[in-house]
């Protein structure tokens, strides 16, 4: 009776007791946008924040102090019948005294500290690429060592006390001399990017890393895109509704919830420890990759095909096409788009993992680029991880330019993935 009653009384909209709750209603209304704008402002601020902080710490890497200098090898006493083994040590020394005049002992030991020690490996490289050189002078760029790089970028200050910097007073008064003579410079380091990893920071590059992670992504595209639409079209359009089709579909759900660490185990103990498959490898990499991208990629294939109308299918088995034609002559050709979206997008989050490459050894000190699948080889987060590890003040600027190159990686796949929802998605 209280319920009709209640259903029978009119309600007075202009009544003081109804105002207040229109009121008390815009209010939380409004309070719920101010939070929504709070966390958006909170989370915009950290990101800037850390672009900020990546920028401002990584940026002086884009740049590397080098010292250009002419060497004149057709009076240097060089061996060439035998490039490896010649004097190209005797060869430099004398190239950079030249710039200074003659320094005591002591002095020309601090002197050539400047320079990095491999500008003797780096002259003979460059001989043996163009052996025209050896006929005259010829002009070389031999990069300064970290601390004199870090100097002249002002990381180290003048003002500090000689006993807590790594650059002494001697060798800060050759460094302007070099300087005033138009010796060094600051060009854009290309070595960062065609460089492979160095232990020593003026060397070291991502051409390694970047190379690793494209043989791992080809691999782990190459598995996982075809297994993944291929088990997305067989769970969605043959497979039987029963509780073993409940229970697959219930596993891959939460395999894509698995910590991507467990993945990395499983690639351990089953492709290096059972099949013995070249540790480091990008192989091992993308095998690893494909598992822990394919539970993603399954999910999304099946919500792609979900969203074709069924007079699609309706309409293909109708004109007498069979249900394999009707699948992929119309349904899969339809769901494309958002396929592709979302497997560059599975991509992109493998192209950021660390952890699963780190226990199958992609984290090794390794000096060349691979040049495939089976080659020893490291990824950019392993990169990251190894170089944010190492002690030299000039990893620190190389590790945020690394991050800096592996978020610029990512925008760019994200953009490619948006561009294709944009340009082929339909709405039904």
């Amino acid at each position: 009776m209280s319920t009709t009653a209640v259903a029978g009384t009119r309600v007075n909209w202009h009544s003081d007791d109804m105002k207040a709750r229109r009121k008390a209603r815009y209010a939380a209304e409004r309070r719920l946008q101010v939070y929504g704008m709070i966390a958006i402002v909170f989370a915009l601020g950290f990101l800037a924040f850390l672009i900020g902080s990546l920028t401002l710490t990584g940026y002086k890497a884009f740049t590397q102090t080098v010292a250009t200098i002419n060497i004149d090898l057709s009076k240097a006493e060089l061996d060439t019948s035998d490039m490896m083994k010649a004097d190209w040590r005797g060869a430099v020394r004398d190239a950079l005294r030249t710039q200074v005049g003659d320094l005591p002992r002591r002095q020309e030991k601090a002197y050539f500290d400047l320079f990095t020690s491999s500008a003797p490996f780096l002259v003979r490289d460059a001989v043996i690429k163009d052996p025209a050189r050896l006929k005259g002078p010829s002009t070389f760029v031999i990069p300064m060592s970290d601390p004199a790089d870090q100097f002249v970028k002002g990381e180290i200050s003048r003002d500090t006390p000689e006993s807590q910097r790594r650059v002494s007073d001697e060798q800060i008064g050759m460094i302007d001399q070099l300087v005033s003579k138009g010796v060094i410079s600051s060009p854009f380091n290309w070595a960062l990017f065609l460089n492979a990893d160095s232990r020593f920071p003026e060397l070291a590059g991502l051409a390694g890393a970047i190379s690793g992670s494209f043989w791992s992504l080809l691999v782990c595209f190459a598995i996982s895109f075809p297994i993944g639409i291929a088990a997305a079209i067989y769970l969605e359009e043959f497979a039987p509704k029963n509780r073993f089709t409940d229970l697959i579909e219930i596993n891959i759900n939460n395999l894509a919830a698995v910590p991507s660490v467990v993945f990395g185990l499983l690639g351990l103990a089953v492709f290096l420890n059972g099949f013995g498959l070249p540790r480091s490898s990008p192989l091992v990499g993308g095998l690893v990759l494909s598992l822990m991208t394919l539970p993603t990629l399954i999910i999304v294939t099946r919500v792609s095909l979900k969203a074709v109308p069924s007079s699609i299918r309706e309409a293909a088995l109708g004109v007498g096409a069979s249900k394999h034609e009707m699948i992929f002559h119309h349904v899969l050709s339809l769901a494309m788009p958002t396929v592709m979206t979302g497997a560059i997008i599975s991509l992109a989050r493998a192209l950021g993992e660390t952890a699963p490459l780190l226990l199958i050894g992609m984290n090794a000190f390794i000096t060349s680029p691979p040049d495939g699948i089976f080659a020893a080889s490291t990824a950019l987060p392993s990169q990251i991880y190894i170089w944010a590890d190492s002690p030299e003040r000039g990893f620190v600027s190389r590790t945020s330019a690394a991050i800096l190159v592996l978020l610029g990686f990512l925008i760019l796949m994200n953009a490619i993935a948006i561009f294709l929802r944009q340009r082929f998605e339909r709405r039904w």
